[in-house]
Formats: C-alpha cells, sequence, structure tokens
C-alpha cells in the first residue's frame, strides 16, 4: 500500500536529521544470553576516538563485551550531510544474565542505557511451536467471522470458530521505537527476534545510515533455531514469501521493500519449507514478470540447494509426502484471498488458477516438518485479513479470518496427537474496524444508509452455510453485517459486498492527492464518506489498539496480562530452551 512507502518516507528523513547521542541496542532493550547481536553508538557531531569513553557497568567495554568496536569519524546521511561519529562492534553476545547499564561520553555528549540480558530453562518445554500469525487481526474480524461461519439465533452464536477454544492469554502492545503507530514490518519482527523497532524494519535497529541493509543487527528466531537446536523451521504466507512478516522469520533490513535482498536472507537459513506467493522476486530481471534488477536466479539456487519446486496445488500435492526441502511458489505477487480464489474467481485467478489455500500449505508444512524427531518451527500467516481491509473491503478480509481459524483448527488436531506442541494464535497489530449492525436489502427505499440497522434494527444476518464448508454459500444476502472503519481516506460506501473484485475506495488525482474513486459514486444509494487520514493515504490505516494472543500447550503459561510485543519472543525462546545449546 502506499501508505507504507509514505511512512518509509518519513523514517529515511529522520534517519538523516542530526540527534543527540543514540545506543543501540536501545534503552530497556531485552536481549537472550547469548545471542549475536550489533552495538552501536552515534554521537551528533564529529570527535576524535581517543575522546570517546563507553564503559558496561562501569567498566571498559572492550573488556566487558569482548570487542573493540569500529571507529567511524564521520558518518553521513542523505544527501551526504555529515552526521556525526560512530563506533560499531558487530556479532557480539553476553553469555551471563542480569541488567547491563551502558554509559558513552564525548565531550559534553552523553548517554546511558540499561539492557537486560535473560536465560531461558535448561531444558526445552516444547518441542514443536506453531506461531499462527492473522496480519491485522482485529477482534471485530472474529466476531464477524463467527456470525458469518456459524450464525446466530436469539443473541447466542450457533457454532465455535476454532480460536475460541484456545485460551486467551494477553494483550500485546504493537507500537514502533519511533512511532505509537506501527505496521507489519517491525511487529512481527518484535515477535521473531525480541527487540522493538522503527517502522519498515525487520530484525535490525534503524540507525541513520542511509544504506537500509548496514543497521545493526538482531539475531531472528530461525537463526537461534540453527544456532541452537536441530529443529526444523517452516514458513507458510499467502503473501509474497518475501513479506514484512514472513520476512521478519529470517531477515535483517531497515526497509521491508528489500525483497530481492530478503529472498538471499532466506536462503542463507533455509528453511525446511517455503510456502506462498511472490515468484517475481526469486526470477532473474530478464525473465518475465520478474521484480529482480540483477540477473540471480533464486529458484535455481534453491533446487541447487536441495529444494523441490512446487508452483501449484497439484504440485504441492505432490510433494506434501516427498523427503527433503520444499519450496512452493504459487503466484508472482500476493496470492488471491480466500472469496476470489474459491468462489469468485475474481482477482488474478485467471492468470494463476491453481493456487492452494492456507490450510493446504499448513498441511504439507505440518506433514513435513513433524517429520524431524528433534521438532520444528512453524509460522503461518493469514496475510489477507490486512491486505483486504486496508482498502475497506470487509468481505473479503473476514472470509480470509474463517481460513486462517481453519488453519487453528488444523493445528489443534495436530496438538492433540502432539501435545508437546505450543500453539499461539495472535495478530501483528490491528485495524479500526467495527460491526456497526447490519444492512436489509428488504427495508422499503433506495437510500442504502436507511437500511442500516442498529441496535434492535440491526436483527440479525441471515447468512447460510448448506454446504457446511465452514463459509457463508454467499456473502451478498439480503440482510449481512455491516463493518465501518474510523482510519479511511475519501471513498464512497455502496453498503454492499465487492463482487466484481477487490474494492479500490481512493485514487490518486492531478494533484496526486488521492480522492474517491467515482467508480463507486453511481452505485445506487453510494454515500460520499470524507476520510481523516492525510490526502497522501490511499487506504485504511493500522490501529495502535493492542492485540489479543492466545496461546495453549507447554510454555503457554508464559504469556500473560499486558505484554509487549518483543516480550513474546521470551516466552518462545523459553519454549525452545534456545539460551542453552542441544546437542541430542
Amino acid at each position: 500500500m502506499r501508505m507504507i512507502f509514505a511512512a518509509l518516507a518519513a523514517t529515511t528523513i529522520l534517519a538523516g536529521a542530526a540527534q543527540a547521542t543514540t545506543v543501540y541496542p536501545l534503552d530497556r532493550a531485552t536481549i537472550l544470553a547469548g545471542s549475536p547481536f550489533d552495538f552501536k553508538v552515534e554521537l551528533s557531531k564529529q570527535v576524535k576516538p581517543e575522546d570517546v569513553k563507553i564503559t558496561v557497568n562501569g567498566q571498559d567495554y572492550k573488556k566487558a563485551l569482548g570487542g573493540e568496536a569500529k571507529f567511524v569519524e564521520l558518518e553521513k546521511g542523505k544527501d551526504d550531510k555529515a552526521l556525526g561519529s560512530a563506533a560499531i562492534l558487530r556479532g557480539l553476545t553476553i553469555a551471563a544474565p542480569g541488567d547491563y547499564k551502558v554509559e558513552v561520553s564525548a565531550g559534553d555528549e552523553k548517554k546511558s542505557v540499561t539492557w537486560n540480558v535473560y536465560g531461558t530453562g535448561d531444558a526445552p518445554k516444547a518441542k514443536n511451536v506453531i506461531f499462527l500469525i492473522g496480519d491485522g487481526l482485529s477482534v471485530a474480524h472474529r466476531t464477524a467471522a463467527r456470525i458469518m461461519s456459524k450464525g446466530m439465533t436469539e443473541g447466542k452464536a450457533n457454532g465455535r470458530l476454532n480460536m475460541d477454544d484456545v485460551p486467551p492469554a494477553a494483550f500485546i502492545g504493537t507500537s514502533a521505537t519511533n512511532a505509537v503507530a506501527t505496521d507489519s514490518a517491525n511487529t512481527m519482527s518484535a515477535y521473531m527476534t525480541g527487540h522493538k523497532t522503527a517502522v519498515n524494519a525487520i530484525g535490525v535497529y534503524a540507525d541513520r545510515t542511509p544504506d537500509s541493509l548496514d543497521d545493526p543487527r538482531v539475531e531472528t528466531i530461525a537463526e537461534a533455531i540453527r544456532r541452537q537446536t536441530k529443529k526444523s523451521i517452516g514458513i507458510v504466507a499467502t503473501a509474497e514469501i518475501e513479506d514484512a512478516t514472513p520476512a521478519a522469520v529470517v531477515s535483517h533490513t531497515r526497509n521491508r521493500n528489500d525483497k530481492a535482498d530478503i529472498v538471499g536472507m532466506l536462503l542463507d537459513v533455509k528453511p525446511e519449507v517455503v510456502l506462498g506467493g511472490g515468484s517475481a522476486y526469486f526470477l532473474g530481471k530478464d525473465v518475465p514478470g520478474s521484480k529482480r534488477k540483477d540477473d540471480k536466479d533464486y529458484i535455481k539456487l534453491f533446487q541447487d540447494a536441495g529444494y523441490k519446486l512446487a508452483i501449484d496445488r497439484n504440485e504441492l500435492a505432490a510433494n506434501a509426502s516427498a523427503e527433503g526441502n520444499l519450496l512452493g511458489l504459487f503466484h508472482t505477487g500476493n496470492m488471491d484471498v480466500t472469496l476470489d480464489r474459491e468462489f469468485l474467481k475474481k482477482g488474478t485467478v485467471e492468470k494463476f488458477p491453481n493456487q492452494p489455500g492456507l490450510v493446504e500449505m499448513a498441511t504439507v508444512a505440518l506433514d513435513r516438518l513433524s517429520k524431524n524427531p528433534d521438532g520444528f518451527f512453524l509460522m503461518v500467516e493469514g496475510s489477507s485479513i490486512d491486505k483486504m481491509s486496508h482498502p475497506l473491503d470487509w468481505d473479503r478480509a473476514v472470509v480470509d479470518t474463517i481460513e486462517f481459524d481453519k488453519v487453528v483448527g488444523l493445528a489443534r488436531e495436530f496438538q492433540k496427537a502432539h501435545p508437546d506442541t505450543l500453539i499461539v494464535v495472535t495478530g501483528d497489530h490491528t485495524h479500526g474496524v467495527s460491526i456497526i449492525g447490519t444492512v436489509d436489502d428488504e427495508k422499503p427505499g433506495t437510500e442504502m444508509r436507511e437500511k442500516v440497522g442498529t441496535y434492535a434494527e440491526a436483527g440479525f444476518p441471515n447468512y447460510t452455510d448448506d454446504n457446511g464448508d465452514g463459509y457463508p454459500d454467499k456473502i451478498d444476502v439480503t440482510r449481512r453485517l455491516f463493518l465501518s472503519a474510523n482510519n479511511g481516506p475519501d471513498h464512497y460506501e455502496t453498503f454492499r459486498p465487492k463482487l466484481d473484485g477487490p474494492f479500490v475506495p481512493a485514487v490518486q488525482n492531478e494533484k496526486k492527492e488521492y480522492v474517491a474513486n467515482e467508480q463507486y459514486k453511481d452505485v445506487p444509494g453510494a454515500v460520499f464518506v470524507q476520510g481523516n487520514i492525510p490526502k497522501s493515504g490511499d487506504s485504511g490505516v493500522h490501529a495502535v489498539d493492542d492485540v489479543v494472543l492466545q496461546s495453549d500447550g507447554p510454555g503457554s503459561e508464559g504469556f500473560r496480562g499486558y505484554m509487549e510485543q518483543s516480550d513474546v519472543y521470551k516466552v518462545l525462546a523459553d519454549a525452545f530452551a534456545l539460551g542453552v545449546k542441544q546437542t541430542n
């Protein structure tokens, strides 16, 4: 979405501005004992190396941290602007848990931060972790999915979602290091590293230099698993596999749009199973559809590394029980959403007619990963809950929530047979969406807003599921849920499902501002809705609300009350005892 690029531009401007002394990791950082990370000091002016003093718990940093930082006399930012001196020490580790106070002085510049280094239990609590993330999953998505899928009679749901029976464990704060608002990159990165970071950043602390790939790194969960265990790793998403959420399992960049580089980082870690969209970044630049700027053929490089390739539903099924690593790429971009892929056949389904669904991909991933006697970590993302909430296309977002819930059910069934499995169900951030009531086409008149039922006038929607597949037989029923957002651009509300394809609420005018898309202006009963975000935005934005985290299985007791997103990693690390080298 264009809002992501606007946020990235803002981050770049901030990165290029002169600031007071900054120390990375930031104050109150939590660091897994033995986990490699980069240490950096940024000074606001140019100094000599002998004028810089750095201590850790009162001891010279070189002795305390076991290495000497590279001194950069003058870092330069955007437009070659001088920023100040810097010192950086990469790949250091701290073995002993405890609090570490880092003090920096250079002339009249002083900075002090405290880190908490934490350990884990000596033995793993769980053999397997299944981390299920509904991108943008908000409470309204859950409620709407339950009503659409199960129905409601006399105020009581006629059935339960799979996620309804996963114990609620915690509320999770999602804010970034540089803003109260957030995106999928830094939120998932916090889950997967234990360090919060800036908007658009993954696996790094966002520093001030122009290069998005040189920022101070922190270890990802996939790297920690590789370093400490013999477990397998799986990544499944309906987005581009290089997109922010799946990328955060393995990647390091300040710019989530470094997707060509992220493919290389995937190959570095070599997850045993990688399934999703995004083949355009695997193809050399001369291949039609490629989005790379070089000639690297990453499909061949993955195959040379022992991966079997699947490009459609049939090939995925054929590889379900095969040995070795599996790369599944089912779309050049993001895969089509459930409503289009399985029912309406809209979007790009004609071009990619045989895409598997999230349940199919997760089933294959579980089958293959569970062959490892040492266990596995599997991340499954319901990507398009978010991708359809941005354009305010609530029906598509809710149907994708139902699909995501089916994966929760799949994981619960796996857990019954493998009780040593920890399941986590959560979102990375929320959207500003609520269910207001219903829209009843049978009410008299042509004004659609007069057909909106609130309070007692809402009644109940009349979705059906006669074939029992868990999805509504159709979404354009005569009395349907009315979802509305408080965070969008100018647009025309049609009060109807978008059967011809995903909603495009706003388009750019000659002033480069986003205005209501007049394609929907003449839909009978449509009303103009004035947006409340800047006109540089073409779609709904994320909300700052806490997300709900649910969990069951060994180690789930670690999730309680309010937690920062970075605290979730502590529980995952403890479940696998990642603070202890496992040799068996």
